[in-house]
């Protein structure tokens, strides 16, 4: 039985990072009045399986004198990073693989070890870009972490669970992001910022400046190895974006209007899985969106917009939850 889970997170993760992929050529072109991937299928739907494909039958070249064992190991690490987060994540409220009590505590501590894994590529590489690259990525992610782990405090506060089921129940007459109207937002936004930092998205890209570092610690890596970190990074924005959706947009629960009985019920009928299918879909092209209007920080700055910005703002905002909590001065209901 774990042995299928497992193929049948490989093969949800391998279909949704192909999907990703060609959705965000698609966006980009259209961001630039272009017209993107065509000639592979209608509308170059198949392009994402051509280039797997490519990927696959493409050499795969290691540098003399690597740790060719590590060298290997690095996107191994980032993948196997991905499936364990996957395993936390519900779905739908009748697909989840393990809905655990510590759910928040278990996806905090296991989306820190892709960064073991992109550490290990650069310095096995045995080039200067490359280890430039991974630590800059180690030093981003490690950051950027802390914030976003006190983000998700705010809401494990007001929900009293870190299981993610009853987070998303505990969402049922209203999501978090404006039932507690400037703590929900605040806590949401620096939650977006930091899981784009965290990904090494535009503008948080430093670890992969071309005109600096080439490619970063993926620029010694060719063919599956290299469509390994790929996939990885795909697979993380999926992750970040369905964690934003569970613990900030209500996860599968309808949007509801107040007393706006008929609208409520018409939101009823559509099934709980679009429900989280569209507003994680929302995320994904927040965060790509971002990737062509916003210009790359230098690494001063998002270093300094870290512990000198977010990370102040995060705590306030934390302490100010934990009052409204302790005093009972709640803006909702609900009762875990």
């Amino acid at each position: 039985m774990l042995a299928g889970g497992a193929v049948a997170i490989m093969g949800f993760m391998s279909v949704t990072a192909m999907v990703l992929v060609y959705a965000e050529r698609k966006i980009a072109a259209h961001f630039q009045c272009r017209l993107g991937p065509m000639r592979v299928g209608w509308h170059g739907t198949l392009q994402s399986i051509a280039d797997a494909l490519k990927l696959f039958f493409k050499e795969d070249i290691v540098p003399t004198n690597t740790d060719k064992m590590l060298h290997a190991l690095g996107p191994a690490i980032c993948v196997m990073a991905t499936l364990l987060a996957l395993i936390a994540l519900p779905l739908s409220p009748t697909f989840n693989i393990a809905d655990m009590n510590i759910g928040v505590l278990y996806l905090s501590a296991v989306s820190g070890l892709g960064v073991l894994g992109i550490l290990l590529g650069g310095w096995s590489s045995n080039n200067k870009w490359s280890l430039l690259g991974a630590m800059r990525a180690g030093a981003q992610i490690i950051s950027y972490e802390i914030s976003m782990t006190i983000s998700i405090l705010v809401v494990v506060l007001f929900a009293g669970s870190m299981k993610f089921s009853t987070i998303v129940q505990s969402q049922v007459d209203g999501w978090w992001i404006w039932r507690v109207p400037v703590v929900g937002f605040v806590a949401f936004f620096i939650f977006l910022i930091s899981s784009t930092a965290e990904n090494n998205r535009t503008p948080f890209d430093m670890a992969e400046a071309e005109s600096e570092l080439t490619a970063g610690f993926h620029t010694e890596y060719s063919g599956l190895r290299f469509a390994m970190f790929f996939l990885a990074e795909y697979i993380n924005l999926f992750i970040v974006s369905a964690v934003g959706a569970t613990l900030f947009l209500g996860g599968w629960m309808p949007f509801h209007i107040g007393n706006f009985t008929t609208f409520n019920a018409v939101m009823d009928l559509i099934p709980a899985g679009v429900w989280f299918a569209l507003k994680v879909a929302a995320l994904v092209f927040l965060s790509m969106w971002f990737r062509w209007t916003f210009p790359r920080l230098r690494v001063d700055q998002l270093m300094k917009l870290e512990w000198k910005v977010l990370l102040p703002i995060g705590l306030v905002n934390l302490t100010v939850g934990a009052i409204l909590v302790l005093s009972e001065l709640y803006f909702f209901v609900w009762n875990p």
